[in-house]
């Protein structure tokens, strides 16, 4: 069994690099994978609705290699330290 990279316990900050995590059956699932660093982080209520206050973080990254800015927001379960790398 394959060990699953897991998201950081404390929100993302910028300047920190992480690896978009997600499965193929994910809309966004081209992004799977790539390197990025978090440019901002956006919160929302998402949080409150679901009780763990993590799921209110949206990020805005940059791609490290192309150094362009990706066009969707990733929440915080969709990203594991660049450091956990497969």
């Amino acid at each position: 069994m394959e060990d699953i990279p897991q998201p950081a316990t404390d929100p993302y900050a910028p300047g920190d690099h992480v690896r978009v995590y997600l499965s193929r059956s994910d809309s966004d699932a081209k992004y799977h994978g790539l390197v990025c660093e978090v440019i901002a982080d956006e919160p929302d209520g998402l949080g409150a609705e679901t009780g763990r206050p993590l799921d209110s973080h949206r990020y805005e990254l940059r791609h490290v290699d192309t150094d362009t800015t990706l066009p969707v927001r990733f929440r915080h379960h969709d990203l594991v330290p660049a450091a956990d790398r497969e």
